[in-house]
Formats: structure tokens, sequence, C-alpha cells
């Protein structure tokens, strides 16, 4: 066994042993997709990159019909860049409840993790599943999938992906185009605090900071500030951002929380032309709708969350 003096210790999510190997500590279970229905849920794995052997989960309800257009639902995992796939038991229960309350398909999208594949992996790997999407490759988005109702969300590091895949779909003008985007809890950060209510703990500022420079992204010439993480307190324009609208979810316990109401706020105050709503869990932290899924408070997120989709 390997000692502590050979082992770099980046807890909670990983150890990095001086022959190179990645251990990571939590998101290694999976959950098998199955096409017998689970919740009145089948999914399946598709393959999207064979060049990086990645993949898509599919959510689709069981009863569906061919020639019923579904909305699309493009979803970013969490995980810090680091750790968690759409195939851990806690995105596919999560996908799975989305689906079936929001009749909808669902799309899952793995990509490539730091530090092995440092930021703008996850980032690219993203785009590349959004394209696949839209050159409708596999029968269940020819057969379901409603183009005029497509959606992107995500949660943390996915939330984050989300905003950045909005903007480059603006960039690119993909047709048919973005709806709407669903960020939970989105993972903006910056060298200095947002405001006076933001994290001002020196050492949780640094832990992050360290998280991000020395395993996500050690080619960042800007540390923290890299635009790719410092969106709200950068120069970066997010008025092009490709969707009609979007709504931010926020936690009160969350580092990221003034982060997630200050982009809400710069969001509204840029010349995008779009409608932005917030809404806000002053009691609950990071994710609090995967970690604890039995506080009362989850049901008013996805409440808010189906609506979203739902009724546009």
């Amino acid at each position: 066994m390997e000692s502590d003096l050979t082992t770099e210790h980046h807890l909670p999510f990983i150890r990095i042993h001086k022959n190179g190997r990645v251990e990571r500590l939590s998101g290694n279970d999976i959950k098998p997709a199955s096409l017998n229905p689970q919740n009145d849920v089948v999914s399946k794995d598709v393959i999207y990159s064979p060049e990086h052997n990645l993949s898509v989960r599919m959510f689709l309800p069981n009863k569906s019909t061919m020639g019923n257009k579904l909305p699309l639902l493009i979803y970013f995992h969490g995980g810090a860049y680091i750790i968690q796939s759409p195939f851990s038991p806690v995105y596919h229960n999560y996908l799975t409840e989305v689906v079936k309350t929001a009749n909808c398909l669902a799309v899952s999208v793995q990509y490539r993790l730091a530090p092995e594949h440092p930021v703008p992996a996850a980032y690219d790997d993203s785009w590349s599943a959004i394209q696949w999407i839209f050159t409708h490759s596999d029968d269940w988005i020819n057969e379901y999938a409603d183009f005029d109702r497509v959606f992107i969300a995500g949660d943390s590091a996915g939330a984050n992906i989300s905003h950045h895949m909005g903007i480059r779909a603006g960039e690119e003008k993909l047709k048919p185009g973005i709806k709407g985007i669903v960020m939970v809890h989105p993972g903006f950060w910056g060298k200095d605090p947002i405001d006076e209510h933001d994290v001002q703990d020196g050492e949780v500022r640094n832990k992050i900071a360290y998280i991000w420079e020395k395993i996500v992204s050690p080619n960042s010439v800007d540390g923290v500030n890299d635009p790719w993480f410092n969106v709200v307190g950068g120069g970066s324009d997010i008025s092009g951002l490709g969707c009609d609208k979007v709504l931010v979810a926020v936690a009160g316990k969350d580092v990221f929380w003034r982060q997630g109401l200050a982009y809400a706020a710069k969001l509204k105050k840029s010349k995008w032309k779009g409608m932005v709503e917030v809404v806000e869990d002053e009691e609950e932290g990071h994710c609090f709708h995967l970690h604890n899924p039995n506080s009362q408070n989850v049901s008013k997120l996805m409440k808010k969350f189906l609506e979203f989709i739902i009724l546009s």
C-alpha cells in the first residue's frame, strides 16, 4: 500500500498518487440504464463521442407514443469538474423523477473530468454533445424530441457549463435554438468577494481557489478570475446568452449563493432580451436537492424547475 508520502490528498474529491493514478473518493457508483420501466421511465446509454468514449444517458417516459413530441432537456451534472457522471445513482434518480413529472425527454451528458482532462475539456465535450443531439443522431431524439422546446440545465459545475453552452449557442446561432436554461446553485467565483455578503472567510476562498487552480484548470493564467469561472465579477459580456428565459436557483447556506444572485442581476441589467427568474432557499446548502432529497424545500425547487419546462 502506498504511504501518504507518495500521495496528494485533495479531499473530499480525489487522491492523486505519485504514479499519476487518480483515485476518486466519491461519485463512482453506477446505476445501469434500463429499458424495463423504473418509476415509469425507461433509459439507455448512447455513445456520442467515440474519440473520447463519452456517452449520454437518455430518459424517456415509458408511455410515450411515436409522433407525440416532448420537451427536450439537456442536463449537465455537477461534481466540481472532478467527480460524478450521468450514470451515478443520484443523477439517474433525479433525472428519472424530472422526466416522469415533466413528461419530457432528457439527455444527461458525460464529459471528461479533471485533473486528467483539465478545463476546457468539459466545455468542449458538452458542446460536442449538443451538436450531436442537434444532428438527430438517435431514434429517441428523432421520434420524441420537440426542438422548439429545448432546455439546458445543470447544477453546480453543470450550471456553470449550462451558462457557457448558452453563450456559445448565441455566438454560433444554434438553430432552432434554446428555449430556456436552468442553473441550480451555479458554480461561479472570483478572486474577490462579489459583495459584502459574499464569502469573506479567507480559508474557504483559498480552498476553492486551490481546487480550481491546482486540479480543475492549472493552465488558467488568471486563476479563479479565469472567464470560465469568474462570469459575474469579470468583464464577461453575458448579453449574448442564446435562450429566451433563465431560472437561477440559489441557496442561502451555499458558498455560491451571492454569485448566483449577482449573476441574475447582471443578466437583468444586460442587453439580453430574455426573462430571468430567481428561486431562493435561504436555509439550504449547496445542491441540497441531491444530497438531502427529503428536505421540505426540495418539492418547491422541483416545482419551479418543472413549471419552467412545462409552462413554456
